[in-house]
């Protein structure tokens, strides 16, 4: 189906929910009205409903890809579960009831990826020094999206058009490149530094392989248009692939699973219900407590990474699924962006605190808002079935990482979609956008995509003569960046000012 299909066929279902009659006030309740604006939007409680329920099936995946990575850098399971359906379910009632708008959220898939594999396992850092860096850049991010003070607005939308879609994609094909990791499909070479796996090696047991079925058997049900592929995939893939025959784990090199066969399987073990986490509960605060001379720069320089990621993949993330829902207004700005910012950075100050990286706006709302969903009503229900996740906690654990893992290269293909805006004829555009999503899956950074693709933009301004044609904004943001990348000897600038201060 065409884009033009795509976006007639919704409109065709909006135009068809608002030629419905309003719902009985006394079966919804005045509140419902008054609080979501519902039949004002075109809609109706019912469709609210559906369109949440849509949302939540196409990324409930979340509630155990989430804390599967996140136990990777060390956070304790069912600790990182708990964290995911809190953050999850704050993140998705406040945008509902103070944007009023249908998106949903949860800790970000690229933005968890970079919390373990970048900060984590790349620079050393301990998972509650992490969370507490988390924590303090989602305050700041808090002070920033404040109506009064306006700044991340401002700066979100100095940023090019092209820029801020490139990003999405970006984080499409980063989280492809981790997907088809954890499914043992790409791997580590001297010579070309990744190339396919051992394909010639698999056998019915090995999770490679199941890893590619599920990943198959979710596209064609997405075909056919079937609500929830994604997780009919992942749980079909666990229970035979993993449960019945026993198929390794080709990321952690062992059984996915100590089942094998139903013989030995203990169905109650999976309604293990998810408690408060024992570790990872206010670990933040402790960490920020435990900050001294010897760590306090180090502390500084992730907290400003974090910050620097959160800003520019949230806002990219949140244009583009603004812009895929139709909140998008003729100056190419977000409606009641503050609103739904301060949502967002409410989010992962609540997920920090309880043990999870950066909470962020999911693409996935799209298909609530396909569905008919227009108001916060969609987001406020998909909050909802978000906590139902702390009732599985043993089923979400015996999950093995190669059926999850498919999910992954499926929203980046998603997330790709938005690639085709790009102006490629324009090359003072193209290659700025090129780079902004290429650096991020060979870096393994979202910043560094993002980073060196406003440098870029800003250098060719430049290099043309146009650079009276650039924003303000966009000049320091550009200054600041070379500060963190660039600096005397193998420090960057910002290395070199931290050590001369502390």
């Amino acid at each position: 189906m065409s884009d033009d299909d795509t976006e007639n066929n919704s409109d065709t279902g909006a135009d068809t929910e608002s030629s419905m009659p309003p719902a009985d006030a006394g079966n919804t309740g005045d509140f419902l009205e008054d609080t979501f604006q519902i039949t004002k939007a075109g809609s109706t409680v019912e469709t609210e409903i559906r369109a949440g329920i849509t949302t939540f099936l196409t990324m409930a995946y979340i509630l155990f890809v989430n804390p599967d990575m996140l136990a990777i850098g060390g956070i304790p399971f069912n600790d990182a579960l708990f964290a995911t359906a809190f953050a999850a379910f704050v993140g998705c009632v406040v945008m509902g009831l103070w944007a009023n708008k249908p998106f949903a959220l949860a800790p970000g898939m690229g933005l968890n990826a970079y919390f373990t594999f970048a900060v984590i396992l790349g620079m050393g850092i301990a998972w509650e020094v992490a969370l507490a860096a988390v924590l303090v850049e989602g305050v700041i991010f808090l002070i920033l999206s404040l109506p009064q003070v306006g700044w991340r607005t401002k700066m979100i939308n100095a940023i090019p058009k092209d820029l801020k879609i490139a990003t999405g994609a970006g984080i499409g094909m980063f989280l492809a490149i981790i997907g088809f990791r954890e499914m043992g499909w790409i791997q580590d070479d001297f010579a070309t530094l990744v190339n396919l796996g051992t394909t010639e090696s698999f056998t019915h047991q090995s999770g490679e392989l199941w890893a590619l079925i599920c990943l198959l058997a979710i596209a064609v049900m997405m075909a056919r248009g079937m609500k929830g592929a994604m997780i009919y995939g992942i749980l079909g893939t666990t229970v035979i692939g993993g449960w019945i025959v026993g198929a390794s784990d080709p990321y952690n090199g062992v059984a996915a699973v100590d089942v094998g066969s139903f013989d030995n399987f203990d169905g109650g073990a999976l309604f293990e219900v998810a408690g408060l986490p024992e570790e990872s509960m206010f670990a933040a605060l402790g960490a920020l407590g435990d900050l001294n001379g010897d760590n306090l720069g180090d502390f500084i320089l992730v907290m400003i990474a974090f910050l620097f990621v959160d800003i520019f993949d949230t806002s990219g993330t949140l244009y583009s699924v603004g812009r895929q829902a139709g909140f998008v207004d003729e100056n190419d700005e977000l409606e009641n962006s503050d609103e739904a910012f301060m949502a967002d950075a409410a989010a992962t100050v609540a997920g920090a605190l309880a043990g999870t990286s950066t909470t962020t706006t999911y693409i996935e709302s799209g298909a609530g808002v396909e569905e008919g969903g227009r108001t916060g009503l969609t987001a406020v229900v998909v909050g909802v079935l978000m906590l139902s996740g702390l009732l599985f906690a043993g089923l979400f654990k015996a999950i093995p990482a190669f059926a999850a893992a498919p999910a992954l290269v499926i929203v980046g293909a998603m997330m790709m979609k938005q690639a085709g805006d790009i102006n490629w004829d324009d090359k003072e555009m193209a290659i700025p956008a090129f780079i902004t999503m290429v650096l991020m899956p060979f870096t393994y950074s979202i910043a560094d995509g993002i980073a060196w693709g406003l440098i870029s933009y800003v250098a060719i301004k430049i290099g043309m003569g146009k650079m009276d044609k650039l924003n303000p904004v966009v000049n320091a943001l550009a200054v600041l960046m070379l500060m963190f990348y660039v600096g005397p000897g193998d420090q960057s600038t910002f290395d070199w000012l931290l050590s001369a201060i502390f």
